[in-house]
């Protein structure tokens, strides 16, 4: 049987555990191969840090892209994150055309802010360049801030609860189109977790674990590649929506007290 093959699209940062950094040891223990397509590379990560250097992936791209493709490489999913200019979106747009097969999944984390911040390399015209880019996936991992960007509504206006998380989710999944895995979605006090939309089951379901009081640059990440390897070894959206690889890494770095742009144990 043929190892799963992802194009995983997204930024490296040369310190701080994410992004591509996290992705492809995550999917390599899965049993599947990470092709990186980077679309940045970083000193560090933008969260916590003053004076990274950045450069811009964008004109090497589509160069990557044309070579895969002279060299008839296909993917199980198109995996894709943070990306480093407007520029890029059409670039990611047409590579997901460009290598999208019957059986390919499309996953985009549309990686915009956090806490109701937009981060500081995103404009206006990127965030709702990913919105649209979102139009293309199977599957989409926006956290709160995110899904506020993709409806195009005020962070604090979204509605809260239970009943409000699965409207929310429900309303980004187009009608049904697409599959939506909301993350950071807390039902309780010292509860949190993700609220999930199956576009094949048309079942919206809720998981919750204990919140880790402790903030940790990556996690995002390490939880949309699982999700990613899981897909592609063809475990169901609501089997694989648990993510229960996460939190013990978040306890055991919360222990150690390790700062929060390092990220957490083992990942």
């Amino acid at each position: 049987m043929m190892t799963p093959r992802v194009a995983a699209i997204h930024d490296m940062s040369g310190f701080g555990r994410c992004s591509l950094t996290v992705a492809i040891p995550i999917l390599s223990a899965m049993g599947v191969q990470c092709c990186p397509l980077p679309t940045a590379f970083l000193s560090t990560h933008t969260g916590g840090f003053e004076g990274f250097t950045f450069l811009d992936m964008t004109d090497e791209m589509s160069k990557v892209a044309d070579h895969w493709a002279s060299l008839g490489l296909t993917f199980q999913a198109v995996y894709s994150g943070f990306l480093g200019s407007e520029r890029q979106i059409g670039v990611v747009e047409n590579f997901i055309c460009r290598f999208r097969g019957p059986d390919t999944v499309v996953v985009v984390d549309p990686v915009m802010g956090d806490y109701g911040r937009v981060y500081q390399t995103y404009t206006a015209a990127m965030c709702s360049g990913m919105a649209r880019l979102a139009e293309l996936a199977d599957v989409i991992t926006p956290n709160l801030t995110e899904a506020a960007l993709l409806l195009g509504q005020p962070y604090e206006t979204l509605p809260a609860g239970e009943a409000g998380l699965r409207e929310i989710t429900e309303r980004l999944s187009l009608g049904g189109r697409r599959s939506v895995v909301l993350t950071g979605a807390s039902l309780a006090p010292g509860r949190t977790g993700a609220v999930c939309f199956d576009a094949r089951t048309g079942k919206t379901e809720a998981v919750q674990t204990a919140y880790v009081a402790h903030e940790f640059h990556g996690t995002g990440d390490v939880f949309s590649s699982v999700l990613t390897g899981a897909l592609v070894r063809g475990v169901p959206l609501l089997r694989r929506r648990r993510g229960g690889g996460v939190r013990p890494c978040l306890r055991g770095a919360d222990r150690d007290g390790r700062p929060a742009y390092a990220g957490g144990r083992g990942f």
